[in-house]
């Protein structure tokens, strides 16, 4: 099996990983822990998973002109970005979060536009609006009345919320990522992450019962920590030396259609007309917008 085989079936895998995470995630809030203290869950076994591995990469020092910028990247990819996330999903449905987690790249279109001055041609402009469409009608017209999602329309606010801001972390963690080794861009970052999380975080964090966590929840949690959290980063980091950034991109097509296959046959969502509309509308608006333009011959 060739390198290229690998790096693809590594993009696969972490694709995967983040279409089940809208499930399995969801399983565990709020019965067994709440949003806010999964989130430290996360970034504190994140941190430690990173700062480990980072024994096995170079030793480098940040700039410290750099500082701010890990410090802004870590308020907005760690901070602001998970918290609204898991606080959305813990109030929205599986299906609604794998379809709205979507529109992230037509996110990060838009504010490349705004930040960077990105060219954006008329068949982006038609994607973003395409796909706009489908999330703010999901977030409008996508309310049902469920037990374990008891505000929607909300909770798919927040999660639409979750994709702006980490569009604003790619855009501003661009150049720390192309200065740094990635273990020690990740380890500082989730370091920082956890003290931007303390605050929002720490009452749920100490009220989790450990001693009544049955086996399910305690896998779940495991799960976000090495599988959603870690390893997608590191498949992902080892596609991107095989292929394309295009080429990785296209695999976001996977996700939502794995996460509603995987919450429809576990029986913790179920699909209704306006999902299923505004899933098409979405990735069709995704597609569009992320499709690169023919060079013009002559």
């Amino acid at each position: 099996m060739n390198l290229r085989t690998l790096a693809i079936l590594a993009a696969i895998g972490a694709t995967t990983i983040y279409g089940l995470n809208h499930s399995i995630a969801k399983g565990v809030m709020p019965t067994y822990v709440q949003p806010f203290g999964f989130i430290m869950l996360r970034v504190i076994g994140a941190a430690i998973l990173f700062w480990a591995i980072s024994f096995f990469g170079p030793k480098e020092t940040i700039d410290k002109k750099d500082y701010r910028r890990i410090l802004l990247c870590a308020i907005l990819g760690m901070g602001i970005n998970m918290l609204a996330f898991f606080k959305g999903l813990s109030l929205s449905t599986p299906i609604n979060s794998a379809v709205l987690i979507t529109v992230t790249p037509i996110i990060v279109l838009i504010l490349s536009a705004i930040l960077i001055k990105e060219k954006i041609t008329s068949r982006k402009i038609l994607g973003i609006v395409i796909g706009l469409a489908g999330a703010l009608g999901l977030i409008l017209f996508g309310n049902e009345i469920r037990q374990d999602a008891p505000n929607i329309p909300l909770g798919n606010f927040y999660i639409l919320l979750n994709a702006i801001f980490y569009g604003s972390y790619m855009i501003v963690a661009k150049i720390l990522i192309e200065k740094y080794h990635p273990f020690t861009f990740m380890k500082w970052l989730f370091s920082l992450g956890i003290l931007i999380c303390l605050p929002f975080g720490h009452h749920e964090f100490m009220v989790i019962e450990w001693a009544a966590l049955p086996f399910e929840a305690v896998w779940k949690i495991v799960f976000v920590i090495v599988g959603t959290t870690f390893c997608t980063y590191l498949f992902n980091i080892f596609a991107l030396t095989q292929l394309k950034a295009s080429t990785l991109s296209a695999f976001i097509y996977l996700q939502p259609l794995i996460g509603i296959l995987y919450a429809v046959l576990t029986g913790q969502d179920q699909l209704t007309t306006i999902k299923i509309v505004a899933a098409v509308l979405v990735l069709l608006g995704v597609y569009l917008a992320s499709r690169k333009s023919k060079p013009i011959r002559d």
